[in-house]
């Protein structure tokens, strides 16, 4: 998976940053240097998405986020986003999000957020977008992990979320954050819930066989949490918390949580409710695991 990444990712990040050009499937393959049927084929086995998939989906998310954080008319936003006119997109807006763009914008700023936050989530949807479901992939690769974990404590607030929750096997945890992720994302824009930071999972149980996990995002206010259907409103609670950043493959993350429990009794604390990943670092930005970034963090209170 790591290898197919590496390949697709100059593809992926230069339509990410051009939606206003010729992205159609003979563009980016003769860009990539390869068949469009080669390119077709790694984009759908990599990312889930066909190149045509893709390329829409991001244009569409860029163009919701722009509606809301800036002024621009509609129909230069969808020129912006590589749109050939006002009709074609506001037909595609209607089929992604339910409704035309210009009651999109209308409905005035992302729930319970300002302009601040406003332009804070027009950048996570454009950072998080292009590689959404693949947060926690497994790279079918094995690394010995070397690292020595450096535990800190601090105070946070308590964070207003959208989750999805499941109960499943730990050999599906990848398989389940990869199918919520996108969930979340969609709905989020949807309801116009302000995006306020990475994607993150939580365990809500840590059984030896199956698991109760939550996947979700951030939202800059509890009046943005609205869930719906498999979409849930939630809250990471606020408090003490141990933390510590772990690099390297996701499937070495067992060895952070284990640091953090260690440390816990080291130093007479006791665990105080669910411990919670959040991924740093966008995997499409950097497909080599030795630079994914995923800070861990468990709830604790004095012993």
């Amino acid at each position: 998976m790591a290898r197919r990444l590496r390949r697709v990712q100059p593809i992926l990040a230069y339509a990410a940053a051009h939606p206003e050009e010729d992205l159609s499937l003979a563009a980016l393959a003769d860009k990539a240097g390869l068949s469009a049927w080669h390119l077709h084929r790694e984009f759908s086995t990599t990312l889930g998405e066909t190149p045509k998939q893709l390329t829409s989906r991001l244009r569409l998310e860029r163009a919701a986020a722009m509606l809301l954080a800036g002024k621009e008319s509609v129909l230069d936003v969808a020129l912006a986003c590589g749109f050939g006119g006002h009709e074609v997109f506001c037909r595609a807006f209607r089929r992604r999000f339910g409704m035309t763009p210009g009651a999109y914008r209308k409905r005035g700023l992302l729930r319970g957020a300002g302009p601040v936050q406003a332009g804070i989530h027009a950048e996570l949807v454009n950072g998080i977008g292009p590689c959404v479901g693949l947060y926690r992939i497994a790279p079918n690769e094995t690394r010995e992990n070397e690292m020595t974990y450096s535990i800190t404590t601090k105070e946070i607030a308590a964070q207003p979320v959208l989750v999805v929750r499941r109960r499943v096997k730990r050999s599906e945890i990848a398989k389940m954050i990869g199918e919520s992720l996108p969930l979340v994302f969609l709905h989020a824009q949807k309801i116009g819930a302000a995006l306020a930071g990475p994607p993150f999972a939580r365990y809500l149980d840590w059984g030896p066989g199956m698991t109760t996990i939550e996947a979700g995002m951030q939202v800059a206010s509890p009046a943005g949490a609205s869930g719906e259907g498999d979409v849930l409103a939630d809250t990471l609670p606020g408090g003490l918390v141990a933390a510590t950043m772990h690099e390297g493959l996701y499937d070495n993350l067992s060895d952070a949580h284990a640091a953090i429990q260690q440390w816990i009794e080291a130093e007479g604390f006791r665990a105080a409710g669910a411990p919670w990943e959040s991924y740093v670092t966008d995997p499409g930005e950097r497909p080599d695991p030795k630079d994914w970034k995923t800070e861990v963090l468990w709830p604790i209170a004095h012993g």
